[in-house]
């Protein structure tokens, strides 16, 4: 071991989590820094005796202070063959997505669960959008950006590396956002993807997260398999799409035979990129229409009009990003719920999600049960939803099952 590297002593029984491989050390279990390491920097843990624990990416500014990224304590882990051993074990562990041709979008690092902490990259057919997102990372970008380049350029053919750092995150870290190309040429307006088979165009320059919400694939075909069902033994099922962005949910309806489809979203733009999707993918436009404006006041003007839906699909932005938050997210997902529940027809589906990471799925549930009861309606959980397999949950790292989402159907009549 390096005797130059600084090390952090751990108080007195603060060391179990690090023996469980949780990668994260946060400020309040240092007793002591030893020497003077910047932003970024590793460092070693040690317990309160003094024996090594393991090692980590310096970050003064985050109450998470130490990110860890191996506990092996020879030889230390900040070669470039290290990094390229992580990234390429993470591509290989998403083998099965890179050969399905019929999708072209998915995450390929997925930050700590992935074993390297703050780096997100995802891909978009020939395009690669990455996030660094703490110290650690952002010191090494450089050699991150030129292993991603090398190790995924080795399984696809990349035309383009782009940055998306653009997240509040980074503040969190001490560092500024930035965005910008990295490799390769610029990435067109609008990059066209490949779904379970559906086209959709992406903007990954300025779209939502790093273009839109690869997360909830498997999700948006879970619907589809619902909707076909239904269609098969009954009236085409009309479907509420509640905070729509591009319409992702909207277009796998509608190709499994929904009707009527509406689709909600503060986004003109948005919305309009929906539209586009929708030609894309041969469905009729005349079945799908647009609302602009706020979810909370939409959903109580088709309350108030009378109108009743037999799928409701709520897909919200994060209400929570710290435990701070959780009270007053508690108090919009209950509202959005409870007026969902108005909505929702008898033997209707409501596919409810939340993206909230300090959301339990305990409390969760809770919000949505007392959301029905004071909609007076009758609801059962019939299937639970969770991010895709491309954002894999470590088990040593709860904290990245993030996505909790609750198939709930309607067993009475919906009240005035």
């Amino acid at each position: 071991m390096d005797t130059k590297t600084a090390q952090l002593m751990l108080k007195p029984g603060r060391e179990a989590a690090v023996l469980r491989r949780h990668p994260w050390v946060f400020s309040g279990s240092v007793a002591r820094v030893t020497g003077s390491p910047a932003p970024g920097d590793l460092v070693s843990i040690a317990s309160a005796k003094g024996e090594f624990l393991a090692w980590g990416h310096y970050s003064p500014h985050s109450q998470i202070r130490v990110r860890l990224v191996s506990w092996k304590p020879e030889p230390q882990p900040d070669t470039p063959d290290f990094w390229r051993r992580r990234l390429q074990r993470a591509v290989d562990l998403r083998a099965p997505l890179i050969t399905d041709t019929t999708t072209t979008a998915y995450r390929l690092i997925y930050a700590d669960s992935d074993g390297v902490p703050g780096l997100i990259a995802d891909r978009y057919n020939d395009t690669l959008v990455v996030q660094y997102l703490t110290a650690g990372v952002e010191q090494r970008r450089e050699l991150f950006t030129e292993l991603l380049w090398e190790v995924v350029g080795q399984r696809m053919a990349l035309r383009t590396l782009f940055e998306r750092s653009d997240v509040d995150a980074r503040h969190r870290e001490g560092l500024k956002q930035r965005t910008g190309l990295l490799r390769g040429g610029p990435p067109p307006e609008h990059i066209r993807i490949r779904e379970h088979g559906l086209v959709f165009s992406v903007d990954v320059r300025g779209g939502h997260k790093t273009g839109c919400y690869l997360d909830q694939r498997e999700n948006r075909w879970r619907l589809r398999r619902l909707i076909e069902k239904r269609a098969a033994i009954e009236t085409a099922p009309t479907l509420l799409n509640v905070f729509a962005y591009t319409g992702s949910f909207a277009i796998y309806g509608l190709a499994a035979g929904a009707r009527n489809v509406v689709n909600i979203d503060t986004s003109a733009d948005a919305l309009e990129l929906g539209r586009t999707n929708l030609e894309a993918n041969d469905l009729d436009p005349t079945q799908s229409k647009d609302i602009v404006g706020d979810a909370f006041e939409v959903l109580r003007d088709l309350r108030q009009e009378g109108q009743t839906f037999d799928v409701i699909v709520l897909d919200p932005p994060k209400f929570a990003f710290t435990q701070r938050d959780v009270q007053s997210a508690a108090r919009g997902y209950k509202d959005i719920n409870m007026q969902a529940s108005h909505l929702l027809r008898s033997r209707g589906l409501l596919l409810t999600f939340s993206c909230s990471g300090a959301v339990s799925d305990e409390l969760f549930q809770k919000i949505v049960f007392s959301a029905a009861l004071d909609a007076r309606r009758n609801l059962q959980i019939i299937g639970r939803m969770i991010q895709g397999p491309d954002h894999p949950i470590a088990l040593t790292f709860p904290e990245g099952a993030y996505l909790k989402g609750l198939v709930c159907q309607a067993v009475d009549e919906p009240r005035a």
